[in-house]
């Protein structure tokens, strides 16, 4: 009897299968699993056919985790092993895992152990690569020694969760767009970008981490094997800087003691006078120097609209266009939201148009100015002048488009996706929080974005009726 575990890394496809063959009585020299050498001369009739004759066996707690992690190892026997255990564990030996001299359990921790430090390797030494012109996008290549990339995705996910990622092996891919992973057949080295420009920033800044008294190359090589390499940028460094070790060291011995540095924090920004009316406001925004961001950016990008608005619409930060106009979404996410105001009725107009970061930030790329996201220094100062606008106005509805915007206005501990597309109480009106009209753009295909885009007028359409239309 022949049993196909598909995919052959699922561990949740081998435990059905192995208490499909248990029910029916199937011993472990009558089953031949996927992978065995024996597999491709034992096909027979199949497993999922064969009648129960008995109930679902009983296994020590900890056997699922352990199959899960073992059936991510290449070892073509490893099936045949698990059944192996479950049968005599099920057969009147069910504490046969902490017998750890027996043979079956010394295999069955030895393959476990080579997944997990496989998998710990994984999330060390993948190293993301920036891909050229797509803002917050990057490709990792990686060649685990076994099939991990369902096991260690999540971590990834939950680790990098603001960026647009992708990870390449021979075997498997998996990318994120934000909200779920998306796993694709394999790749080639060739798909990855080979370098981008933020290794040689991160190259001089290992160089300068590099401490030579601390220097043990064995150590070195068992943390970071060799075979690892190839995926780090800085191991082009690691031949000069171990050579020139001794040198350093010795200069260190001879050099003069010095007492230890003390880190001085930047200064907090200057607090904000209170300033009366929206055009007093305007003028002394436009002279802000409270975080670093005027220096590169054209100009402030204040808000703009009536002054009697009753919907106050909050951005994250001015994009390209607004900085060089010096009006807030003109850009291609401003005219996405006028495209869905238009189809609620609602009248641009009628609202006051406002970010809660009134500089743009960007990174130059050649002749390209690249969005970055704001700090969250920048934020908080930049709250004062969101904080007075809101004031002079004093909305019945206050809008927050993304999830700096958010937070500028609910706080830091606000979780947009969870509390999206409803009503929620603030001091002296009401909030509404959605995505913002750029992370619509950014989806990765036209079914994405039209999906997208409908999730983003449904949350716009709480306004129609509440003064914002006409």
């Amino acid at each position: 009897m022949q049993a196909v575990v598909d995919p052959p890394w699922d561990g949740d496809a081998w435990r059905t299968l192995a208490r499909q063959a248990w029910c029916a009585g199937l011993a472990p020299e009558d089953l031949v699993w996927d992978g065995d050498p024996q597999a491709m001369l034992a096909a027979g009739p199949a497993l999922q056919a064969l009648p129960a004759t008995r109930p679902p066996p009983r296994v020590a707690a900890d056997f699922p985790a352990l199959a899960a992690a073992v059936a991510c190892h290449t070892d073509p026997q490893r099936f045949a092993l698990l059944y192996r255990l479950l049968w005599r564990m099920a057969s009147g030996q069910p504490r046969l895992l902490e017998r750890a001299s027996d043979p079956d359990v010394q295999r069955v921790r030895m393959l476990e152990q080579a997944v997990r430090r496989d998998s710990h390797k994984m999330k060390a030494f993948v190293r993301f690569r920036e891909v050229p012109g797509r803002d917050n996008h990057y490709i990792a290549w990686f060649e685990p020694a076994h099939r991990i990339l369902d096991r260690v995705a999540p971590f990834f996910a939950r680790r990098f969760a603001g960026m647009h990622w992708a990870i390449l092996t021979p075997y498997r891919s998996v990318a994120w767009e934000g909200e779920a992973l998306a796993f694709a057949a394999g790749a080639t080295r060739g798909d990855a970008p080979a370098d981008d420009a933020q290794e040689a920033l991160w190259r001089t800044y290992y160089a300068s981490i590099f401490n030579p008294a601390r220097l043990n190359p064995t150590m070195m090589r068992s943390e970071m094997p060799q075979k690892y390499w190839k995926h780090l940028p800085e191991a082009a460094l690691l031949p000069t800087l171990l050579r020139e070790a001794g040198p350093r060291v010795q200069a260190m011995a001879e050099r003069a003691p010095e007492p230890p540095r003390r880190r001085i924090p930047a200064p907090a920004p200057e607090p904000l006078q209170v300033i009366e009316g929206l055009d007093a406001l305007r003028d002394a925004a436009a002279a802000c120097r409270r975080c670093p961001l005027w220096e590169p950016a054209t100009r402030t990008v204040f808000g703009e609209g009536p002054h009697d608005a009753r919907v106050v619409v909050v951005g994250e930060q001015p994009g390209d266009e607004e900085d060089l106009s010096g009006r807030p979404f003109v850009g291609p996410a401003g005219r996405l939201l006028d495209r869905a105001l238009g189809e609620l009725g609602i009248d641009r107009s009628r609202l006051w148009l406002t970010n809660a970061v009134k500089h743009f930030r960007f990174e130059p790329r050649g002749k390209r100015r690249l969005h970055r996201n704001p700090d969250v220094a920048h934020v908080r100062a930049c709250r004062p002048w969101l904080q007075q606008e809101l004031a002079a106005l004093q909305p019945d509805i206050v809008v927050c488009l993304g999830a700096t915007a958010a937070q500028a206005v609910f706080g830091s501990g606000f979780r947009l996706m969870e509390a999206r597309g409803r009503w929620l109480p603030l001091e002296a009106a009401r909030g509404l929080a959605t995505v913002h009209p750029a992370w619509v753009l950014r989806q990765p295909d036209p079914g994405a974005r039209e999906a997208a885009y409908a999730g983003f007028v449904d949350d716009l359409r709480l306004l129609v009726g509440v003064g914002a239309t006409p």
